[in-house]
Formats: structure tokens, sequence, C-alpha cells
């Protein structure tokens, strides 16, 4: 069984969800903009996922996942000329590592050791650290987003107010 491992999975893909909606409400200007108030933009929140996921799950058994060829610091520069195929393109780089890599664990492999920053990880805590990080930054993209479009913005969730509606429906 796969039970532990498709749960964790399922709610990475909640995570990826959120933010691709949140990107599909943008216009590809909007993308760069810094939310008021300040911050990282989406572009900015979605890069620096794309190059956590990439170098985290590329090798994550064999390798330590802060590669030499990632350049954490440049995820976070500015993207305002970012287009959204070159955006998508990165983003989807780094859900395709983690991906792969969760598709080939079985639930007996999290007890195993991976290295993060030199540092030694059960393989359970590494996914529930690094699961945790993805869910702040793609928090961080549904936010900015709904900054950004103001009253246009289209909940991804129960809108404020209907809670009732929600738990009335047949089948909720």
């Amino acid at each position: 069984m796969r039970a532990i491992i498709g749960s964790i999975e399922a709610s990475w893909r909640r995570y990826k969800t959120l933010s691709e909606q949140s990107f599909e409400q943008l216009e590809d200007s909007q993308l760069g903009l810094e939310p008021p108030g300040g911050g990282n933009s989406i572009a900015v929140n979605a890069v620096h996922i794309a190059g956590n996921l990439k170098s985290r799950f590329t090798d994550f058994r064999t390798d330590d996942g802060e590669k030499p060829w990632r350049d954490r610091d440049s995820e976070f520069l500015p993207r305002p000329n970012l287009s959204r195929d070159e955006m998508l393109q990165l983003w989807n780089e780094g859900w395709n590592a983690l991906f792969a890599t969760l598709a080939a664990l079985a639930d007996a492999d999290l007890h195993r050791t991976v290295t993060i920053r030199g540092e030694q990880l059960p393989v359970y805590e590494a996914l529930h650290q690094l699961m945790t990080h993805t869910s702040y930054h793609a928090g961080q993209i549904v936010y900015a987003a709904k900054a950004v479009r103001g009253s246009a913005w289209r909940c991804l969730s129960i809108p404020l107010g209907k809670s009732q509606d929600y738990y009335r429906k047949p089948g909720a």
C-alpha cells in the first residue's frame, strides 16, 4: 500500500492546484508585480517553489537536497518580465521532479534517511518539512493574486458568507 505517500502527494497536488488557479486569474503582466504592501511577486514565489522542488527531489534518495547547481538567491530576484510560459516551464520542472520521486517511493521508504543541506532526516520528516515549505509559498501566491485581483478575485474555496450553502449541497 502507498497510503501515506498517496496522502502526502494529494496535499501537494492541492497546493499546486491552488497556485495554478491563482495564476489563471491574472494577466501575464501581473505575475511579476510586487503585491500591495511589499513581498515576493507570484512569479518569484513560483520560481522559488520550482527551484526548491527540483533541487530537493532530483536524486532525492542519493544526493543532498541542496544541489550545487541551484542558485537559491537568484530565485528571489524581481521578475517583472518573466513570461507566463517561462514561469510555467520552471514551475513544471520542479513539480515533475517531486511527483516522479513520490511515484518511486513506497511507505517502507519513509523511515529511510535522506540528506538536506548536510542534515540527515528520515524521509517522512523531509517530506513533511518540504510540503510545509511549499504550502507556505503557495499561500503567498494565493494571497498576492487575491490582492492584485481585488474585487474581481474568484474564491478558490468556500466564498465568505456561503458556508451554509456549501453544507446544504447533496454529497457535500
